[in-house]
């Protein structure tokens, strides 16, 4: 393990002592021994770090986002393809068994088309210096909808506000569009009296909701629907009329096999260098987090105007 922080050193020498320490990163990339590295340093330092490691012949599994520059994530993908290593980045939750669950939902058509997606990630800390709460905590719903959709972002619009820190919004609120007239709206903070990771995907056929927070019972499936497509207003006399338009059915909880997102994570980078296998998540899908990320950024910065990803 290669740490600056002298306290952190010590202490993981007090739990792991037969863990390797240093302080050099170029001392370990040479070490023969080594053949993969773990990059989970400050966002800004991992376009470096993670060259220098491929430069070194290591495979790499980098935490999100992979980068801070979509440019710098695309000479990474071309220098890890060119090196014949396997590059990839640390989005943990498609690795939760509940995310993946949603994920066959959508492809069975359980939902049917989906219409749009409502993100939520609040809690109050811990607040960052280096990036804002979008490339912090957006960066995670981004991969989630990016892998149940199966594509990425055209078009973003985003607001956001810096109390904390000036320049550094500590609360965002965008919205992405994706093909098919498909709409994800995400609400980040860092700012916030309760922690949340809530998601709604609303279907033509039934609705979906996904709390990460209950650990038991995190996915519910609504079989609720609106059963009448009107194209010109109609005269709704009554309670039970307006009743007879909307199916409200029953809710399912399905039973999801227990796993720690963050070790399927880390045994599929091992398995992706010793079977030769593509990342689940791997540098191209890092790199289109990132490039969504750019599109809000840009568009926090000209007051919400719609922008291209």
């Amino acid at each position: 393990m290669i740490d600056l922080d002298k306290n952190r050193l010590a202490h993981v020498r007090a739990r792991f002592p037969n863990v390797s320490l240093g302080n050099d990163s170029h001392e370990a990339l040479s070490d023969p021994r080594v053949n993969a590295v773990v990059v989970a340093t400050p966002t800004s330092t991992h376009h470096t770090l993670i060259r220098s490691a491929l430069h070194a012949g290591k495979h790499v599994l980098a935490e999100k986002p992979i980068t801070t520059s979509s440019n710098d994530a695309e000479e990474l993908c071309g220098l890890a393809a060119r090196l014949g290593l396997v590059l990839m980045v640390g989005h943990v939750f498609v690795y939760n068994r509940a995310v993946q669950a949603v994920r066959r939902y959508v492809e069975d058509g359980t939902l049917g088309l989906i219409r749009y997606v409502s993100m939520i990630r609040t809690n109050l800390g811990p607040i960052r210096h280096d990036v804002n709460a979008a490339w912090d905590l957006a960066s995670h719903d981004i991969s989630i909808a990016n892998y149940w959709l199966q594509s990425e972002p055209i078009a973003v619009s985003a607001v956001g506000g810096s109390w904390i820190n000036p320049g550094i919004q500590d609360a965002v609120f965008a919205t992405l569009q994706y093909p098919d007239d498909v709409l994800v709206n995400l609400h980040v903070s860092w700012l916030n009296p309760r922690k949340a990771r809530e998601i709604t995907v609303t279907g033509e056929r039934r609705m979906l909701t996904f709390d990460d927070m209950n650990l038991g019972e995190p996915i519910r499936i609504y079989d609720k629907q609106v059963t009448e497509d009107r194209i010109t207003p109609s005269y709704v006399d009554s309670f039970a009329s307006f009743r007879e338009s909307i199916h409200d059915g029953d809710i399912t909880i399905p039973k999801l096999p227990p796993g720690e997102p963050l070790r399927t994570e880390c045994d599929h980078f091992l398995d992706c260098i010793t079977k030769g296998t593509r990342p689940l998540t791997g540098g191209a899908e890092g790199l289109a987090v990132v490039r969504a990320l750019e599109a809000i950024e840009r568009s926090l910065h000209h007051a919400g105007r719609q922008e291209r990803v």
